[in-house]
């Protein structure tokens, strides 16, 4: 039997996303109860940042001062009190941030944040001196290609980086910025006692310690063996000297790593009981918001559009990234980004449509499924997979067997033409780039879109066609805020699980639990939130016939592109 917990205790969610801090409690039963967020441009001007960051002296070059973070964490708690939030009832705390980006904390800093006075403000007591760097560079920072080109070479080449760590190296990722770091400023990085991630050190500022990095966030830092679970030595020693010691031992996504901090329950009256669970990167804890099932692809329709999926195995595919799963221990997370998405899509819209999105989706309306075999190609931008530049459009006569058919027509006669063949050029894209990192289309797979363009009811519906399959979006808007929140519900579900079976269970923080007695995440989230997803179309029946014949087109496609 389940340990009894008041009804009246609650769940708190924070996201520490590039431009605001956001903050929610929930009820136990997952409803909404108060809600705050603080922005880092409007309300914390002193800090001079422009979406929420700051522009570095170096090329490429972008940083925050982690004060401001600290700063922000103190205003939100007091908003949260001001719109009547009883902390009292919060019984564990979960977290989302930014990924990839690190804090360097000095050991002045460290013994701070162990002794934090009630009676000052956090951000008066965490100040420049807790850290040994105080411009952190975060997931915007591409200021280190040396860096990776080092990294890889270190570990035998870009293909084992890829098998260990589950991405290649990413300028904007933590290893090679950590990296940077100690080249640039050596006497920094020796006067560093630990490393956090941004949600680990959103995590630490809450637990009154340096809290644990957790395996999602992780897998985002070119150094994490995704498959054995733990830091690779290979990659530690390609990237800084007695690095192990400064990271700490990485933990699972869903483990509680302690209680709360003396400083709030005096301060902002929390109780002392209250758990911290680990926290996480905003990724993987949007896919955790989405309560996403096996078979779903999420896809984000924004100015990149990004895919992300479930993975029973790690794909070998140089590009992509692949993450460790946030609430299934033993599986993955993938995540792919296309550069070529809204923004090809609006120039279009003016184009072809005047700026009027109602007339373009009448245009695109108005043309047949498969658009009478007039297909195309529009990667304006260097696209990432496959890594090219260029524009091909095909009609049905088009061929790759004679060169100058396979060059294909300069213009298609009419703007509905150019529409229809552009949504279904980008949406059979990503069918097939899903396909290869591993994603099995199945009778059950369903997308659920988000993103500026998931309001667009008519791009829905080819997305439905060439997916061959339903279409639904989200209730809730802060996928990353409230993927935070219901992590740490799961969480104290599972811990109490563990206290009242403790004969069972071989350890606290082991996935050894009795799979009849516990459920899964998604079953255990949705029986609070059954209707978090609203279906908005569903697939044509004779998409299959239709698409699947394209798909084999458009590879064809990509080939005679890469080839010119």
């Amino acid at each position: 039997m389940v340990p009894h917990i008041d009804s009246n205790s609650t769940v708190l969610g924070f996201d520490l996303s590039t431009q605001k801090l956001k903050a929610v409690q929930l009820s136990l039963k997952l409803e909404v109860i108060s809600t705050a967020e603080v922005k880092f441009d409007s309300d914390l001007p002193e800090f001079r940042t422009s979406g929420g960051a700051n522009s570095g002296s170096g090329n490429n070059e972008v940083f925050v001062q982690p004060v401001m973070w600290v700063k922000a964490i103190d205003i939100v708690l007091d908003r949260l009190v001001m719109q009547g939030a009883d902390l009292n009832t919060v019984k564990v705390i979960g977290g989302s941030a930014q990924q990839h980006g690190s804090l360097y904390w000095s050991r002045h800093g460290v013994q701070t944040l162990r002794n934090l006075d009630s009676d000052k403000f956090l951000h008066v007591q965490i100040n420049d001196s807790a850290f040994t760097v105080n411009r952190t560079p975060i997931w915007m920072d591409g200021s280190t290609e040396k860096q990776c080109i080092e990294m890889e070479a270190a570990i035998g080449g870009r293909a084992e980086m890829v098998n260990l760590t589950g991405s290649k190296c990413y300028a904007r990722f933590t290893g090679p910025q950590i990296r940077k770091i100690y080249q640039e400023r050596s006497h920094a990085y020796e006067e560093t006692q630990f490393i956090s991630v941004v949600s680990s050190f959103l995590a630490s500022v809450f637990l009154g310690d340096i809290a644990p990095i957790d395996y999602g966030d992780a897998s985002g830092m070119n150094l994490f063996d995704i498959k054995e679970k733990k830091w690779s030595k290979q990659c530690l020693n390609s990237c800084a000297p007695d690095l192990e010691e400064r990271l700490g031992q990485p933990v699972p996504t869903s483990t509680l790593i302690g209680k709360i901090s003396p400083f709030f329950v005096q301060r902002f009256g929390f109780p002392a009981e209250c758990k911290i669970t680990a926290f996480t990167g905003d990724n993987l804890s949007a896919l955790s918001g989405m309560v996403a099932e096996e078979d779903s692809l999420v896809m984000s329709l924004g100015t990149s559009d990004t895919l992300i999926m479930n993975l029973k195995e790690q794909p070998q595919l140089e590009e992509g990234h692949v993450l460790c799963h946030p609430t299934e221990v033993d599986q993955f997370m993938g995540l792919l980004c296309f550069r070529n998405g809204s923004l090809v899509r609006e120039s279009f819209n003016k184009t072809e449509a005047n700026g009027d999105w109602k007339k373009f989706n009448e245009l695109l309306d108005s043309t047949p499924r498969g658009n009478y075999g007039n297909m195309a190609l529009h990667f304006h931008s260097i696209e990432i997979i496959p890594n090219l530049k260029g524009v091909l459009r095909w009609t049905r006569n088009s061929s790759p067997d004679n060169s100058e058919s396979a060059k294909g027509v300069k213009k298609f006669p009419s703007p509905e033409t150019e529409i229809r063949a552009l949504i279904e050029g980008q949406m059979l894209h990503k069918r097939a780039i899903a396909s290869d990192m591993g994603f099995h289309f199945g009778s059950n797979t369903k997308i659920i879109a988000t993103g500026g363009a998931s309001v667009n009811k008519s791009i829905l519906q080819v997305i439905s066609d060439v997916f061959n399959a339903p279409v639904f979006v989200q209730n809730e808007s802060e996928a990353a805020l409230f993927g935070a929140a219901y992590r740490a519900r799961y969480s104290l579900y599972v811990n109490s699980l563990q206290e009242s079976n403790s004969e069972i269970y071989q350890d606290a923080n082991t996935k050894n639990l009795d799979s009849s007695l516990q459920l899964n995440y998604h079953d255990y989230v949705t029986q609070f939130i059954p209707n978090h997803l609203q279906l908005i179309c569903e697939p044509s029946k004779d998409c299959d016939q239709i698409y699947s014949p394209m798909l084999e087109r458009y590879r064809q496609m990509a080939f005679v592109l890469e080839q010119a």
